[in-house]
Parts: structure tokens; C-alpha cells; sequence
């Protein structure tokens, strides 16, 4: 019997410590949203990968995630020195946007490992989100990460395609099904895939991007992967005007950075609610907090601006035209900005040099044309390209600063390696420090540079208004996906305004000239409600604009930066209408894709007791022949009250509530 004891409890003992060892090698960790809807498994083995459940629905399936630096590959038979969790709650007060608050809320897991890195996750009720963290004494070059999301069964994709590194202005190419999608075909990130049985959206997207190339995914056999440019080997100018840089070889590696640091969030965002995406705030709550301690400087506002209408003004008393950009032009167009009361000119390629910004056009007397603008109480934002911007950068802001410009739009980066990512860090940067505010175009898409620097107050990166010269992709169906999916990534100048509209039959592309739009001009006027667009276009001509007096009242009024939003239906790229106040003000907005709606405003989020007057613009009953025909009627409302509103094909209403 002794002998069979010892027996059993050697086994016994054999048995734990296999388990033991089990545990050592594979360690699961749990980590759950404050709502308990999403949970993230994490598994630490022979690799580190990584699960997402929603609402217990596995949305992303076993995945790997390391990273191989030049003389060690995080993840790699990783071996777990602590973990640990914390629960956070704060508030957070942008100097602009959709809120004037906004909560971050999550709960955190960091898993610190032997070789001195860490793998922090966290989830929040709107996504989850892991990201590296390294503490090395010396600088490293990453050779590669693996970022991996086998996304679980085949939901629809909504996958904003690519061939190249240098574009972010393309459309979404829709799939029925992952598995349509052929492998190796890359796309723009934040990505959409959409689960029709369940209504669940999950999202793809970054942030915190600092020093770092912007992240890209690309389909493989049995997931998405994250896809980096490579460092640039060797560049030489050319593409647009001769004046991009152009990578013509590339190094080794994605990056060579600092030792200690941390690296972007990889973003995971899940609703089975298509209205949480137009207030999604992920990217933002996730990105570092501002560096501009003061921030009264920095005013959002709305522009008008000549390019997209080539600077022709039918009607006008003055010659006008892509050829005749002069003071007097230009003095023309802060007049009519005074008028409504807009904040800024938009002055784009053809004040100066292109390649030297400090050679003036003889035409355009920009000293003068700006301290005329000071004196009608209208700033001036100066275009430029970033190439020509970068070769000395703080001369050439403080040239800017002295010229009295208030803002730059700078264009054409067409890159996002990890070095023209630091080219837009340094530029925000070093603008703040002389207090300019700063409008990305030809650039990656936002991933939380408008958070650490404000005075970024706006992005292109979005397939916007200029197609319309070109081709047929700016149309209301794209329309109704942008916000849903691009918004989420941060602000984005689609630049909308346009008052020639067209329905589908009728609207054809034109440049040079004056350029139509799809969709009626009540779709596009309710742009200014639903898109997120701190620095705001209006993309017309002002002799267009002044012909309707009524518009203007309302283009003149709209806020660019709101304290509340409030989403009350929406469903994506099919229609939204979105509620935003600013102080005692209400703005209404709603858009259709080419399905006529009917839709219904139910004002019972208005306080009690309160009686506004509601100014409405709707489709008119022809709208959908003549994209052009808009009503326009007055009436009181309050939170009893409830309006009908029937949208034309490619439609829209805006309701402006005020005392």
C-alpha cells in the first residue's frame, strides 16, 4: 500500500508540474469592456495571439501579433514577467469637434515580458485596442510587425482599395464577402466589414501614429495583415508639378526609431449599432493629449475658396478666372466673406512660387490682400507643397507668420513611410510654436496628430468634392460612407458647398470650369452637419451663393465645432440624421443615398418648456428631375413636436433650430 501511495502522488506531482509548465507556456489572460460587450483573449505561448468577441460573437479569430526588430522579435517564445490591470474613467475637453466632452472609459491589461518590452490591450464600450511598448537603452530598427486579424466567418467589406503607398483619396470597393477579396490586394485603413445576419460592423484602423509608417492592411489566405511602407532608400522629385518626392528604393526595414517608446494602437472597433459609428471617438481617446498648452489662439471656421470652381464668378464686375487670380480677385472674395460673416479665405496654388513660396505672384499682392482681410475681420490661409515648405521649415512659417496668414493648407506629401509621417509631426509642430493653424492635403489619413497638435484643424485624405471635375465616385452613396468610416479616423475636408447639383441622369464631370455635384443641393447643405470639418470649405462660387440669400443665412450660421451630437438615425450608406447644438442653437441633418427616405424628426430631445423657431431647407417636390429645387419654410417646434421629412433620390433637409 506505501509503495502504491508513493506511486500515485509521484504521478501526482508529475501531473502538476506538467500543468505547471502548460500554464507557463500558454497563458490565457481576459480582458473585458466596462459594458462587458466585447472581450478580448489573449494567449502567451510559443507566440502571443490574440482573440475579439462582441456580445459573445467571435469577430476575430486566434491572430498573431509580434514584431521583428533587428536583433529580436517580440512575441517570439515570449516569457511573462507580470501582468497587470487597471480599470480608468476621465474626461476629456477637445478645443473642438462633434462634443464639447467626451468620456474615456476602458479597461487595461499590460502583459510585461523578460527582454523589456510590454504588450498593453485595452477595450473600451466603443473598440479594443493593443499596442507594443518597448523600454531598450539604444535605438532599433523594426524590421517587420505582424499584425494580424483572421476576421471570423464572411461578412461584407466595405475596402478602401489601393495599389501604391501614395494615395488616400480613393473610393470603397464593396464586397458581399471577405473570401471575394483576392489576396494581396491592400487597402487604406480604418477598413469596414459588415455581418448582415447580426447588423455587427467591425472596424480596422490605427492610432497614436507618431514616427512610425502609417498602417495599411492586405488580405492573405486566411486574414488581413498590417502593411507598412518601407523606410525610403533613395527619392528624387517628380509625379505632380515635379515637385514630390517620389521613393525609388526602400530599405530593409519599416522603421528605425527610438528604443524606448511606445508604438501605434492597432484598432479594433465592433457595434451592432450603425449610429455609434458617426460618434465614434476611438482614435482620438486613444491618442496622446495635446502639447499646445495654450489653445485660445486656434479658431475653426469656415472658408470660401477659388480652386474648385476655378476662381470664376458669373456675374461678377471684375474679371475673374483661373488667369486672372490678382489683389482685386481676391479682395472680392474677403468682401463676400465679411458679408456672411465667414472666418476665412482659402488661398490656394498660385499666390506664389510653387517651389519657392517666398516669390510672390506679381499679380497677387499678398501683403496687402491679407491686411484687407484683417480689416474686414476675414484670415487668410496660404496654400503650399510640403516639399517646397520642408526645405527650410522655420523660415519659411516664419515668412508665412510675418506675411499675417493665419493658417497653411499643405499639399502633396503623397507618402506615409515613417519619414513623411515625421515630415507632417515636425510641421505641426514647429507651427504651433509660431501659432499657425494647418490643413493636410495629398496626405495620410488622421490617426491622432490632431490630438497632440490642434492646430491641425483639418485632412484630406478622403475621396472628396474635386472628383466631381473627373469622374462619378463623390456620390451620394460614397457620401453616406465617409462618415461612417473615414470620420472615425478624425476630420476630413471634403470640401462641400456646391449649389449646382445634379440627380444621377443628368450629372457628368467637368474641368476646366465650372464643376457640377450628385445629389440634390439640400443633401449637400446638410454635409456641413454631418461631417466632422473644423476648417470648413465653401466650395462655390460667391456670386453662385449670393443668388440665394435664404442658403446663405444657414451656411452663415452653421457652427464647424458643436457641443453635443446627437445621432437619430442612421444606417450606413444608406441615410443619417444627426442632431448637433451649439449652445442654445440646434443644427439638423439628413442625407440619402440614390434611395428616395422618409424619414422622421422626433424633437424630444429638446429641454422642457422651450419653444424654438425651426428654419427648414428640404428637397422640393421635383427634386428628384431638378437636383437644384429646395423649400423653404419657418414654423415653431418643441419636444412634443415631430416633423416629416421626405428625401429625393441622393436627398437631403437641414432644420436650424434658434430662438
Amino acid at each position: 500500500m506505501q509503495s502504491l501511495y508513493r506511486n500515485n502522488m509521484k504521478l501526482l506531482s508529475l501531473l502538476l508540474l506538467l500543468a505547471a509548465s502548460f500554464n507557463v507556456c500558454a497563458q490565457k489572460y481576459v480582458l473585458k469592456s466596462p459594458d462587458q460587450k466585447l472581450r478580448v483573449e489573449v494567449h502567451v505561448g510559443d507566440s502571443i495571439r490574440y482573440s475579439v468577441f462582441f456580445k459573445e460573437q467571435e469577430l476575430i479569430r486566434p491572430s498573431v501579433v509580434s514584431m521583428v526588430l533587428d536583433n529580436l522579435t517580440l512575441g517570439d517564445q515570449a516569457t511573462v514577467k507580470k501582468a497587470k490591470n487597471r480599470n480608468y474613467k476621465s474626461v476629456i475637453h477637445p478645443p473642438y469637434g462633434k462634443s464639447a466632452e467626451l468620456i474615456a472609459h476602458y479597461n487595461e491589461l499590460q502583459i510585461s515580458f523578460t527582454k523589456s518590452y510590454s504588450l498593453v490591450f485595452r477595450a473600451y464600450n466603443e473598440g479594443v485596442a493593443y499596442r507594443f511598448v518597448t523600454d531598450f537603452k539604444d535605438s532599433v530598427k523594426v524590421k517587420n510587425e505582424i499584425a494580424s486579424f483572421k476576421i471570423n466567418g464572411s461578412p461584407g467589406a466595405f475596402y478602401p482599395e489601393t495599389g501604391t503607398y501614395t494615395s488616400w483619396e480613393v473610393p470603397y470597393v464593396e464586397y458581399k464577402s471577405v473570401s471575394d477579396i483576392k489576396a494581396g490586394q491592400r487597402a487604406i485603413t480604418p477598413a469596414l466589414f459588415a455581418y448582415g445576419s447580426t447588423g455587427i460592423k467591425l472596424m480596422i484602423a490605427e492610432a497614436d501614429l507618431f514616427a512610425y509608417p502609417g498602417m495599411y492592411l492586405r488580405k492573405e489566405a486566411e486574414a488581413f495583415s498590417g502593411d507598412w511602407a518601407a523606410y525610403p532608400a533613395k527619392t528624387e522629385m517628380g509625379s505632380w508639378g515635379n515637385f514630390v518626392s517620389v521613393v525609388k528604393e526602400r530599405k530593409d526595414f519599416i522603421a528605425k526609431t527610438a528604443g524606448k517608446r511606445d508604438y501605434p494602437w492597432r484598432v479594433i472597433i465592433a457595434t451592432d449599432n450603425d449610429a455609434d459609428l458617426l460618434t465614434n471617438e476611438l482614435i482620438y481617446k486613444l491618442s496622446g493629449p495635446s502639447a499646445v498648452k495654450d489653445q485660445s489662439w486656434i479658431k475653426p471656421g469656415k472658408a470660401t475658396w477659388e480652386w474648385w470652381h476655378d476662381a470664376m464668378l458669373p456675374g461678377a464686375d471684375i474679371p475673374s478666372g483661373m488667369k486672372n487670380r490678382n489683389t482685386v480677385l481676391y479682395k472680392y472674395y474677403i468682401d463676400f466673406a465679411a458679408r456672411h460673416k465667414l472666418e476665412y479665405i482659402m488661398i490656394d496654388a498660385g499666390w506664389s512660387n510653387v517651389y519657392d513660396l517666398k516669390k510672390p505672384n506679381p499679380d497677387v499682392d499678398i501683403q496687402e490682400v491679407i491686411g484687407y482681410g484683417a480689416r474686414k475681420k476675414v484670415a487668410v490661409f496660404l496654400w503650399c507643397v510640403a516639399t517646397s515648405l520642408l526645405t527650410d521649415l522655420d523660415q519659411n512659417l516664419d515668412y508665412l507668420k510675418g506675411l499675417g496668414a493665419a493658417g497653411i493648407k499643405v499639399d502633396f506629401f503623397d507618402r506615409d513611410d515613417q519619414e513623411a509621417i515625421e515630415w507632417m509631426e515636425r510641421i505641426a509642430k514647429v507651427a504651433a510654436e509660431k501659432r499657425l493653424m494647418v490643413n493636410f492635403h495629398g496626405c495620410a489619413k488622421p490617426a491622432g496628430l490632431q490630438r497632440r497638435y490642434p492646430n491641425v484643424v483639418n485632412y484630406e485624405a478622403v475621396r472628396g468634392a474635386e472628383c466631381s471635375k473627373w469622374d462619378y465616385t463623390a456620390n451620394p452613396r460614397h457620401h453616406l460612407l465617409i462618415p461612417f468610416i473615414r470620420m472615425a479616423a478624425g476630420p476630413m475636408d471634403y470640401t462641400p458647398g456646391s449649389m449646382r447639383n445634379r440627380q444621377k441622369e443628368t450629372f457628368k464631370p467637368v474641368d476646366p470650369g465650372l464643376p457640377f455635384t450628385q445629389g440634390t443641393r439640400c443633401h449637400e447643405l446638410a454635409m456641413y452637419v454631418l461631417y466632422d470639418q473644423p476648417f470648413a470649405m465653401l466650395c462655390d462660387s460667391p456670386t453662385e451663393y449670393e443668388k440665394y440669400q435664404d442658403i446663405m443665412k444657414y451656411l452663415s450660421a452653421v457652427p464647424v465645432s458643436f457641443d453635443e451630437t446627437r445621432v437619430l438615425s442612421a444606417r450606413l450608406g444608406e441615410y443619417a440624421l444627426v442632431a448637433k447644438r451649439k449652445q442654445k442653437e440646434w443644427f439638423i441633418g439628413a442625407m440619402a443615398d440614390w434611395a428616395q427616405r422618409d424619414l422622421k424628426v422626433d424633437f424630444s430631445f429638446l429641454p422642457d418648456g422651450v419653444t424654438l423657431t425651426a428654419e427648414v431647407y428640404r428637397d422640393g417636390k421635383d427634386a428628384d428631375k431638378n437636383a437644384e429645387q429646395y423649400e423653404h419654410t419657418t414654423l415653431n417646434v418643441n419636444n412634443r413636436s415631430v416633423m416629416d421629412l421626405h428625401l429625393a433620390p441622393g436627398g437631403g433637409a437641414v432644420i436650424y433650430l434658434h430662438p
